[in-house]
């Protein structure tokens, strides 16, 4: 018997020979336990202060990386798709860019700094 098999986006063809062994068993099976329900994490504790975004249009890191530099500072005047920051992630450089046109409000980076997917690295 032949089967089209897709793993990954690729399709594959697997040929399966058919034996004369039967795969059912007459001897009863046991169920498996039941595997219990991991707790729920605990929630993450409020940012300090001194870490709270100010209101406006926030620039987040599209994926886990390192800051390679910060081509801005606070009061920088940006225009949409400037690059204000420079991403390294899976030895790639990614460039930020601004998302809309205004004044560097806050900068929550800087160079060498980790960030993970989501994180806040600019309002503006």
């Amino acid at each position: 018997m032949k089967y089209l098999v897709t793993l990954n986006n690729t399709n594959y063809e697997v040929e399966v020979e058919e034996s004369e062994v039967s795969l059912l068993s007459e001897t009863p099976v046991q169920a498996a336990p039941a595997v219990p329900e991991a707790a729920p994490a605990p929630a993450a504790a409020p940012a300090p202060a001194a870490n709270a975004t100010a209101a406006g249009e926030k620039v987040t890191s599209p994926m886990p990386g390192t800051i390679l530099a910060v081509n801005v500072s606070v009061g920088s005047a940006v225009k949409k798709g400037d690059v204000i920051m420079v991403l390294e992630a899976m030895k790639m450089e990614n460039d930020i860019v601004a998302s809309a046109d205004g004044t560097v409000k806050q900068l929550l980076v800087q160079k060498g700094s980790a960030v993970q997917t989501g994180d806040v690295l600019a309002v503006i």
